[in-house]
Parts: C-alpha cells; sequence; structure tokens
C-alpha cells in the first residue's frame, strides 16, 4: 500500500522520541535486565501513540490500523527488542479484546489508562505447560457469587513484574477445550497474586518477563471481558494482531541488521580490503534484502486486511512464520560479517541476533504456524 505524508509523520514522531527517550539508556536496562515501564509507557502515552488506533472514545486517535502498523515499524528503531515488545504488548496483545469486546464499564477501568499511559498492562495466555497449545491451559476461574475466584500459574509474561492489571485466560466452564475459557481483567494488587519470578533470558533483555501465581484470586464476575466462554475465541483474534505486530517489528529489527553490518563491513578490513569489497559479501546481503522486502509485502497485505475489517488470520500467521525463519537467516548471516565482534555483548548484531530469535517461538512457534496454514490448505492433520 501507499503511505501517506501523516504515517510518515507518525514514523517520524516515533523515531524522534526513540533517540531522545530510549537509545540513550537502553544499554542500562539491558544490563538490569529490566526497563522504567511506567515512566517510559507514560511517555509514550503523553505523545498519543499507545492509543493510534484505538477509539477516540477512549482516548485513542481512532486512526485504522494502517497507522499502528506504522508505529510497530518504528519501534524496530530502538536498540534493543525488549522495550518494543513491552510496548507492543501494551497496544496489541493485551488490549484488542478489551477494546472490541469489553463493556464500556471495564474500557473505562484499564482500555483509557493503558491508552494514556497511566496503567502498564500484560497478557496472561502461556502457562509452564501449555505455551504454543493455548486450548490445554489448566488456570481456573470457579463462580462464587458475583465473583470468580482464579487459581493457577502464568509463564513468559512480558511485563509482568511491573504491570497494573493481567489480560488473563482462564477455564470458566466444563464444555470442549475451545468453548470453555474466558478473557479477565485482573488488577495485579488483588490479594493472591505473586511475581513468582522473574525469568532469565538469552535475548530481550530489557524486558520483565515473569511468571505468576494466581492463588484464590477473587474479581468480579462484570471484569470477564465479552461473553463467557468465548475467551478462547477473543484471544485467537487478538493473536492475529500479536503475530502482524511481530512480523512487523521484526523486519524492522532485520532492516537494522542489514543496515548496521553493511555500515561495518565497509570499515572492517581483511587481507588487504574491507570486507564489503568481496562481491560475493554483496551478493549474500542483496539476497537478505531480498528476502526481506518479501516479508514487508507480507505483512502489508495482512494489515490492509485488517484496516479493513477482514480476517487476516492466514496472512499474519504466514508473516509471523517468515519473520521468524528470517529473523535466523538475515541475523546469523550478518553476524558471520562481523567476526569476532559480532560475538561480543558489545556489538548491535549480537543484540539483534539474541532478540530476534524469539519471533520462531512467541506467539505461537513456528510449528504452530505451520500447522494452522496446512488447516488453510485443507491438508492438515487433526
Amino acid at each position: 500500500m501507499q503511505l501517506t505524508h501523516e504515517h510518515e509523520a507518525i514514523r517520524a514522531s516515533v523515531h524522534a522520541w526513540i533517540d531522545q527517550h530510549v537509545n540513550p539508556h537502553i544499554d542500562d536496562w539491558e544490563e538490569a535486565g529490566v526497563w522504567p515501564a511506567r515512566e517510559i509507557m507514560k511517555s509514550f502515552g503523553d505523545l498519543g501513540m499507545l492509543g493510534v488506533s484505538k477509539s477516540e472514545r477512549f482516548g485513542g486517535m481512532g486512526l485504522d490500523f494502517t497507522y499502528a502498523a506504522v508505529v510497530a515499524e518504528a519501534l524496530g528503531r530502538m536498540k534493543a527488542g525488549g522495550v518494543a515488545m513491552g510496548i507492543g504488548v501494551q497496544t496489541d496483545m493485551c488490549t484488542p479484546a478489551l477494546e472490541q469486546h469489553g463493556s464500556d464499564a471495564l474500557r473505562e477501568e484499564f482500555l483509557r489508562p493503558a491508552i494514556s499511559g497511566d496503567l502498564v498492562g500484560c497478557i496472561g495466555v502461556s502457562e509452564p505447560g501449555s505455551g504454543s497449545d493455548v486450548a490445554s491451559i489448566k488456570t481456573v476461574a470457579r463462580k462464587d457469587g458475583g465473583d470468580y475466584v482464579i487459581s493457577g500459574t502464568k509463564m513468559w509474561i512480558t511485563n509482568g513484574t511491573q504491570a497494573d492489571f493481567c489480560c488473563l485466560l482462564a477455564n470458566t466452564g466444563d464444555g470442549p477445550a475451545h468453548r470453555n475459557k474466558s478473557l479477565i481483567m485482573v488488577p495485579m494488587k488483588t490479594e493472591g497474586v505473586e511475581v513468582a519470578r522473574k525469568i532469565d533470558k538469552m535475548g530481550m533483555r530489557s524486558s520483565d518477563t515473569a511468571q505468576l501465581f494466581f492463588d484464590e484470586v477473587r474479581v468480579p464476575q462484570t471484569n470477564r471481558i465479552g461473553e463467557e466462554n468465548m475467551g478462547f475465541i477473543y484471544q485467537m483474534e487478538q493473536f492475529q494482531v500479536e503475530r502482524l505486530w511481530g512480523a512487523l517489528n521484526n523486519a524492522a529489527m532485520l532492516q537494522r541488521a542489514i543496515d548496521c553490518t553493511i555500515d561495518y563491513t565497509r570499515e572492517r578490513k581483511a587481507f588487504g580490503k574491507s570486507i564489503l569489497d568481496n562481491q560475493w559479501v554483496n551478493f549474500k546481503l542483496a539476497e537478505m534484502q531480498a528476502e526481506l522486502e518479501s516479508l514487508n509485502a507480507l505483512n502489508w497485505r495482512g494489515v490492509e486486511m485488517v484496516a479493513a475489517g477482514q480476517d487476516a488470520t492466514r496472512l499474519a500467521t504466514m508473516a509471523k512464520l517468515k519473520a521468524g525463519r528470517l529473523a535466523r537467516q538475515i541475523a546469523d548471516g550478518c553476524l558471520q560479517f562481523w567476526g569476532g565482534m559480532g560475538y561480543t555483548e558489545e556489538s548491535e548484531i549480537s543484540r539483534i541476533f539474541r532478540d530476534t530469535r524469539l519471533t520462531s517461538i512467541a506467539g505461537g512457534a513456528d510449528e504452530v504456524m505451520l500447522r494452522i496454514l496446512t488447516k488453510y490448505m485443507g491438508i492438515g492433520a487433526d
């Protein structure tokens, strides 16, 4: 699609904000293993970028999803993927179902402050034994009077140590696994919610990732998003947006990988000439660029479908799969041209290599994406 001056103005605004508020501090946050989510989220909210495609009624800009896609790409300018991922959880992972299916009361309580940056959110789906297999989650929310009483464990929760609320998926019925779950908004200060630990990860190190315990956590049934036992369906809708966000942001990081590798290999000398003076290196970088352009085309086809109100699950799944595969191919290929420097903590390509590796795992592993796609092709096994 053809982006407008308005799209590019938003991109420029996000880039300028990153250069001022994020990149100067990113190395410190990577070392600490956490970023100041409340401070940075509020700053980004003040800029208006946490609600670009959210309803004006609840504080958003009311623009279509193409503008949110530009923000997802623009966040790839950050010198570490963890902060961008934390913001992406806020904008496109823990709030889409709330906006689309939540009551006005819930949207006033959680969506409006999420858009303004006054509250930080997380999404509670994965569990220690149930990551990509969402239907197999064990967390239960049983009814007691007008409340739900929630018990269970959630794993790999981005923003988990700092979040003010969790959009949590739990079993609320005894029916089939795809029709017995609900999405429930849980304030993290509720009695019985415990941050069990912050997980030490290979990449995305500035993002705080937590394991959460829910021990007889009591919340009103009015905190449920939409209809009871429709949570699995709502979460699949959220995954559509989440996977596109991941593919868009990943593509931007991979473009940065190519660009910084060109800069480095132009300066790095071996056998009397720069690494970039080797035709084979040129050809490999050109192949990477061509592959990345194919991902961008796929990404934006999916974006156009979402903006048009169409089901983009098939395209989003393809984009997520392609992004994960290219992350390994491009990041690893670029790192090789850096030689020993590519293996050091201080190099930009090393961090891109570690951060983008998550793309093939989070939000549904490659194998899950392939399973979805084979079903669309009519060849998937049950």
